[in-house]
């Protein structure tokens, strides 16, 4: 398979090359729109994806210029012609990664196809969002669907609608807020009234990120001070790495008739974003899944438009995680389980003595293989790192139920609960069983 090497610095293709040859998606002749569910997951928007006849995961992010494939091996069916090998930076305080273009890729979302798409694979079995999803996710992808429809995303219902362009007419919304959206390198920007602390309101120019899941990421400056009430945390993971920084509260955040006071907000350190240091004199932050599920959000680049209609999440409260746990799913456990579909009566007796009818019933029993969920990062003096909980212990039992009966996103949430709530962990360290218990503490 012959390629040529090619070395790309800062945001990587992911982020800032808008240069490569774009294709296009159609919907069927006739068809005026498209509706494709989605999962979201840690305000993630997951959508099912066939790839060249193979069923796949995305995420839906619309700070991504150019789709890229991920958790894949060279084993897998996916077919690489023309390639090029090149090196990505993304997110993150991570090396470079290698990548290849592959082209005349067919993609198919819903009825939308697109039968000559370029993708960018990544054969890195560390670039993996996979386990702190809970599910399985192969690639992102953003501006190629963004750009050839009109993208009406419901957080309340997890619908997507995907609107022929052409022939698509607005409709009139008294409640909704319109807003201008500048596209840069192929993503969308709009301005947003942001004021932190005792200063003047300020007009920020802020990514809409669907791939975020924070209510709020901003680049620290003058206007935009760290407040003084903040402390360090891990804020996510990109394709170069851990993404570390400081959790606060913003005084308010106001766009036309919609706005959020004391919002929780997340400021990326310097190394973790050392790829758009070049960008922080007109970008300010993004928007993300956190603000963004609170609304219907109608997402028009053709004419260059964001429109929001706040749903039933709006009013929901900001909060962060109040335990320290980061959790992912690391491997799988055996589990005896009694099988309720198949409960024999083995035999019946009657006591003479007073008439009761005895009756035995004989279980059958299966195995099945069932999640484990382990510490992935623990926040420094947090509620769960003060009682000795390390980062690497797996999570048997939380509040006396078996980890496995729930989903990630289940555990996650239980630590974003109402502040002073117990949590009782089982954990195994080192083949053995120890129990921990602390109470959510809420810092801002």
């Amino acid at each position: 398979m012959p390629f040529k090497s090619t070395y790309m610095t800062l945001f990587g293709l992911l982020f800032l090359c808008s240069g490569y040859a774009q294709s296009k998606f159609y919907l069927p002749f006739g068809v005026k729109k498209e509706t494709v569910p989605f999962q979201l997951i840690s305000n993630l928007i997951v959508i099912s994806v066939e790839m060249n006849g193979n069923p796949v995961s995305f995420i839906l992010d619309t700070g991504v210029s150019v789709p890229v494939v991920f958790n894949f091996t060279s084993t897998d069916s996916t077919e690489l012609k023309h390639a090029e090998k090149i090196t990505l930076k993304g997110l993150g305080n991570g090396e470079p990664i290698e990548a290849y273009l592959s082209k005349e890729n067919r993609i198919r979302i819903g009825e939308a196809f697109n039968n000559n798409q370029q993708l960018y694979l990544i054969y890195d079995k560390e670039i993996n969002f996979s386990p702190r999803l809970g599910i399985p996710i192969h690639g992102i992808l953003g501006y190629d669907l963004f750009k050839d429809f009109v993208v009406e995303i419901n957080y309340q219902t997890k619908m997507i609608q995907l609107y022929n362009p052409a022939i698509y007419k607005k409709r009139k919304c008294k409640k909704c807020v319109e807003l201008p959206i500048s596209l840069v390198k192929d993503k969308p920007f709009v301005h947003i009234d942001i004021a932190s602390e005792d200063k003047e309101p300020y007009s920020a120019n802020l990514l809409l990120d669907t791939g975020g899941s924070d209510a709020l990421w901003l680049f620290p400056n003058k206007n935009i001070p760290i407040p003084e009430k903040s402390f360090d945390d891990f804020l996510g993971k990109g394709l170069s790495g851990d993404i570390l920084g400081k959790r606060s509260r913003i005084k308010y955040i106001n766009f036309g008739e919609f706005g959020f006071e004391n919002a929780t907000v997340s400021f990326p350190d310097s190394l973790s974003i050392v790829s758009l240091n070049h960008l922080k004199e007109t970008r300010n932050g993004s928007i993300g899944g956190e603000i963004l599920r609170r609304f219907k959000v109608f997402f028009d680049y053709k004419n260059k438009t964001v429109v929001f209609k706040k749903n039933k999440n709006f009013s929901d409260p900001f909060e962060y995680n109040m335990s320290g746990i980061e959790l992912q799913h690391n491997g799988m456990q055996l589990v005896k389980e009694v099988d309720k579909s198949n409960i024999n009566k083995a035999f019946s007796s009657t006591n003479s003595n007073n008439g009761a009818i005895n009756i035995v019933l004989e279980y059958n029993y299966k195995f099945s293989l069932k999640p484990n969920f382990e510490i992935a990062s623990l926040r420094k003096n947090s509620p769960a790192a003060l009682v000795g909980i390390r980062r690497g212990d797996v999570i048997m039992k939380i509040n006396g139920k078996p980890s496995y009966t729930f989903s990630l996103q289940q555990l996650n949430s239980m630590f974003y609960e109402e502040e002073g709530k117990k949590i009782v962990l089982e954990i195994e360290r080192d083949g053995f069983l120890m129990e921990f218990q602390f109470f959510l503490r809420r810092i801002l």
